[in-house]
């Protein structure tokens, strides 16, 4: 959620998830979803494999995400009859509708480690470069579900936390680039550093594979010619991205029913000029 939190209720319980929380609900779980007003954010599903913490390598045994931190649900039923209760189910990508007579959510308790489950990210441990270069967005990954091709993902998400930037003799902002990823940035709350001015809370930017993207002109001339010293960043930000080795396209309903497409996007780069000194 990005605005408004959700009571979300299950067949393993209860989970009461506000904004700068995530919510995961594996495959085949029955879930429903109550609001308490206005409420909006965003949604990723995968449809193959399972999110798991990446591996983490040399960081060691902690850091990023904390098994810790994760939370389930404590087991709770709900014993009523209803007439026409209406189960709606995804199979083979659409719709169907199921009706009985009572709730779905008369489990009386569970076991094992198939769950539901929520997260803070307040709580996630940033690492990050002490010495020198702008490192890999792959260090702030929560939750990975990987592809057969090693290297890749079929769904990373990956959060941009308030953090110490320290960085010598260094571009600190993410550099220029392209890679073999489709890459979505969201904004939870706050003002995203690469884009200040037109990246707002509840709005999206998509870069697909091999678009080259980076920071726009008003952020690539502050961080050359800022002098650099250890400096708090996003402070009272929180940013985040769905990373995937898969394509993924804008629905008609984005390009052309909801009117918020940004169709000057690109002439946030238009200003950068060159730099070659022969």
């Amino acid at each position: 959620p990005q605005q408004g939190p959700l009571d979300i209720t299950t067949e393993f319980g209860r989970l009461y998830v506000k904004p700068n929380e995530i919510c995961v609900i594996p495959q085949g779980i029955r879930f429903s979803v109550a609001l308490e007003g206005p409420s909006r954010g965003y949604i990723l599903e995968v449809y193959d494999g399972h999110f798991r913490l990446p591996d983490l390598g040399p960081i060691g045994a902690n850091g990023l995400a904390n098994p810790r931190d994760f939370l389930t649900p404590t087991a709770h039923f709900e014993d009523r009859s209803v007439d026409g209760y209406r189960i709606v189910s995804k199979f083979q990508g659409a719709l169907f509708v199921a009706t009985q007579n009572h709730s779905p959510f008369d489990v009386v308790g569970w076991h094992g480690n198939y769950v539901p489950y929520k997260y803070d990210l307040a709580r996630f441990m940033v690492i990050n470069s002490v010495s020198f270069d702008h490192c890999d967005p792959s260090i702030f990954t929560v939750l990975t579900c990987p592809s057969n091709r090693p290297g890749t993902a079929i769904a990373d998400f990956v959060v941009f936390p308030p953090r110490w930037s320290v960085q010598e003799h260094t571009f600190r902002p993410p550099y220029y680039h392209r890679n073999c990823m489709s890459e979505f940035m969201g904004l939870i709350f706050g003002r995203y550093e690469a884009k200040e001015g037109g990246f707002l809370p509840g709005g999206a930017s998509l870069h697909s594979m091999m678009t080259p993207h980076g920071p726009d002109h008003r952020c690539f001339e502050g961080a050359s010619n800022a002098e650099l010293k250890p400096e708090r960043i996003a402070d009272g930000t929180q940013a985040f991205m769905f990373e995937s080795s898969l394509s993924m396209a804008v629905t008609r309903w984005g390009e052309e029913t909801c009117q918020k497409l940004d169709a000057r996007y690109y002439e946030c780069w238009q200003a950068l000029e060159k730099h070659f000194h022969l």
